[in-house]
């Protein structure tokens, strides 16, 4: 592709020179280098295509990084790397080494924070703000947010606090109708009735320009022309939930046309305290297929750019959880499936066509969604709540103190545990193993085939007492040795129950365990593999498996600090072991951007990191049975 101007960008300053004509034709590049980019690395596509326009005015109109661009989640932020220096490097996005596909401040001093998760924008652009003020800094602080965000309870924490201040903060909302799954609950109607009422902003325009012409005498004035204005308004249509919060409203306004935009980025500019502008924008824009299907083209993988179809496509967890769940709910009334903006992501589709009464989005609050989940266990019902690990993380306290304390019949469906590759260090899933080891009275799964994923769920829904959570990684199950049988019990043992030499893993991490097995067979090194099914809590038979051991290696594919290994040796240790102990996880750090293969090969948590890591302790270099 020969860009003409975005070629030339090499930071903001570089944007400023251009005239309207070209900034339209740097548009229309940009999108078409999004399109190019992502249809071979993968990536959220629909929400940056949506944002070309807004991310130009942006740069035109502040100054970054002194003023400070804040963007909810940053998944939209693409648009924002190519404007600020990251061009040439653009065809490494979400590849191992290259560029993240969110925001990230190792990277560029024009990425405000690492972000990956909603509704955060506004509290963290608020405390920009302050500190601003507190220094006599005149920069502004500009939190970019998607309507979805909305749908979080986080962001009126942050609108609450922020309408008190008078620092020099903008919230841009950007309105496109559709967030990661279609957009639900009154946030969203709330937003389409405002921007369905143009009688209201015509007469607006009018009546300011009306009383800008009356001269201002001093401020009692000012200040009475302002609640004229007001009263005016509210005669036409009542004040919008943001003024409440004591925002200056602005808006709706197209997000597409940069021209209208930057006259408003302006506008804000000269508001004294915090200014809410609305804008309206489509997701996808530009590229045909993202447009008529944004919720499947806002996180995809490679595609065909002409047809629009997935270059992979398969079975995958997700999915075997779904076709599932929605299946057990055929049988089972009771049972409920609840997610937080994830239903596609979640494989609950067929579960929400099936069973509508009984499906629950709750939109992007996960906290919510927990104590939600609580209730419905209270009135009898079964609630499942289908969520990326990753996300699980923000309602901790509510699986604590709503859950777990109450003895409630919860079941949580964790999706992307363990390593999950592109996408980065804010959402690979291997922190809830530890967080969950930490809460008495929880029981947690980590199947390693979809036909171990169904025993668990069946276990936990009808002979597990309690808050439950089953895990499982992102992609699809690996085969397993022709000789290895599940018994569907708590663990199992899979090779010679006599060796010197004992494995001990759960969930994918046994595959590669298998594999492990049969490269050091071919040495002579024979091992057993304890694979621990129920990793919490753990079944006291696995420990007598284990203390006639002279090695034990545990493979485990989460955070070492409170994780299932660490308690597993511990106990070990308590109950006398003596022989060798030797722990493999992800050892205090977050864990970069790369393919999920890369990542189990650098942590040595894959087949041949397996066999490196068990010969490096073994006398000699080698050891039989």
């Amino acid at each position: 592709m020969d860009d003409k101007y975005l070629r030339t960008i090499h930071a903001p300053a570089d944007l400023k020179k251009l005239n309207d004509e070209q900034l339209q034709v740097l548009a229309a590049e940009i999108r078409e280098e999004l399109i190019e980019t992502v249809s071979k690395t993968g990536g959220h596509l629909a929400s940056n295509l949506g944002v070309v326009e807004l991310t130009i005015a942006l740069h035109k109109v502040f100054r970054s990084p002194e003023d400070k661009i804040v963007w909810d989640v940053g998944h939209q932020a693409y648009v924002h790397k190519l404007l600020t220096g990251r061009y040439e490097r653009f065809d490494t996005l979400r590849t191992e080494n290259g560029i993240s596909g969110f925001t990230r401040p190792t990277e560029s001093e024009h990425d405000m924070f690492f972000s990956g998760h909603s509704s955060t924008s506004v509290s963290a652009a608020l405390g920009i703000a302050e500190g601003n003020k507190i220094k006599g800094n005149k920069n502004y602080a500009i939190a970019v947010v998607g309507d979805g965000a909305f749908t979080g309870g986080m962001i009126y924490e942050a609108l609450n606090n922020a309408g008190r201040s008078d620092t020099r903060l903008i919230v841009i909302l950007n309105n496109n109708e559709m967030s990661i799954s279609k957009n639900v609950g009154a946030m969203a109607k709330y937003l389409a009735v405002i921007r369905s009422r143009p009688a209201y902003f015509r007469l607006k325009e009018r009546t300011e320009s009306f009383l800008n012409k009356i001269p201002l005498i001093g401020k009692k004035c000012a200040k009475a022309i302002f609640n004229l204005k007001t009263i005016v308004k509210n005669l036409i249509y009542s004040s919008t939930m943001f003024e409440q919060f004591g925002f200056r409203y602005m808006g709706p306004i197209d997000g597409h046309n940069i021209g209208q935009l930057c006259d408003a980025l302006e506008g804000a500019k000269e508001v004294k305290g915090p200014v809410l502008l609305h804008i309206h924008t489509t997701k996808g824009k530009g590229y045909d297929f993202a447009e008529k299907s944004p919720s499947l083209y806002h996180g995809i993988s490679e595609f065909d750019i002409n047809t629009g179809e997935p270059i992979y496509s398969g079975d995958n967890f997700s999915k075997e959880f779904g076709t599932f769940l929605a299946d057990m709910a055929g049988k089972d009334r009771r049972i409920c499936a609840v997610t937080a903006a994830m239903s596609l992501g979640t494989g609950l589709a067929a579960f929400q066509a099936k069973y509508p009464d009984r499906f629950f989005d709750v939109g992007i609050a996960e906290e919510h969604a927990v104590t939600f989940c609580s209730g419905l266990a209270k009135a009898g019902m079964v609630p499942v709540f289908a969520v990326y690990s990753s996300f699980l993380q923000r309602a901790y306290d509510q699986i604590v103190h709503d859950c777990a304390l109450q003895g409630q019949k919860v079941l949580l469906a964790i999706d992307r545990a363990g390593f999950v590759g592109e996408d980065g260090e804010t959402h690979q899933g291997i922190l809830d193993v530890p967080f969950l080891n930490t809460i008495p009275q929880v029981t947690v799964y980590s199947p390693s085939t979809y036909s171990e994923l169904r025993g668990c769920f069946v276990q936990a829904f009808y002979h597990d007492a309690g808050l439950v959570a089953v895990r499982y990684p992102r992609g699809a199950e690996k085969p397993l040795p022709d000789d290895f049988h599940s018994t569907g019990e708590s663990f199992d043992v899979y090779g010679d129950a006599d060796a010197a030499i004992a494995v001990v893993a759960y969930g994918r991490e046994f595959a590669f365990a298998c594999d492990a097995k049969a490269q050091l067979a071919e040495e002579g090194i024979v091992l057993k593999i304890v694979k621990i099914n129920r990793i919490k809590p753990i079944d006291q038979q696995v420990y007598a498996q284990l203390l006639t051991s002279e090695r034990v290696f545990f493979f485990e594919e989460a955070e070492r600090g409170g994780s299932t290994g660490e308690l597993l040796g511990a106990e070990l240790c308590e109950r006398g072991y003596t022989g060798t102990f030797i722990h493999t996880a992800v050892d205090n750090e977050f864990v970069c951007h790369a393919s999920v293969a890369s990542q189990l090969h650098k942590y040595r948590l894959d087949a041949d990191g397996m066999v490196m890591t068990i010969k490096e302790h073994l006398p000699n270099g080698n050891e039989t049975a």
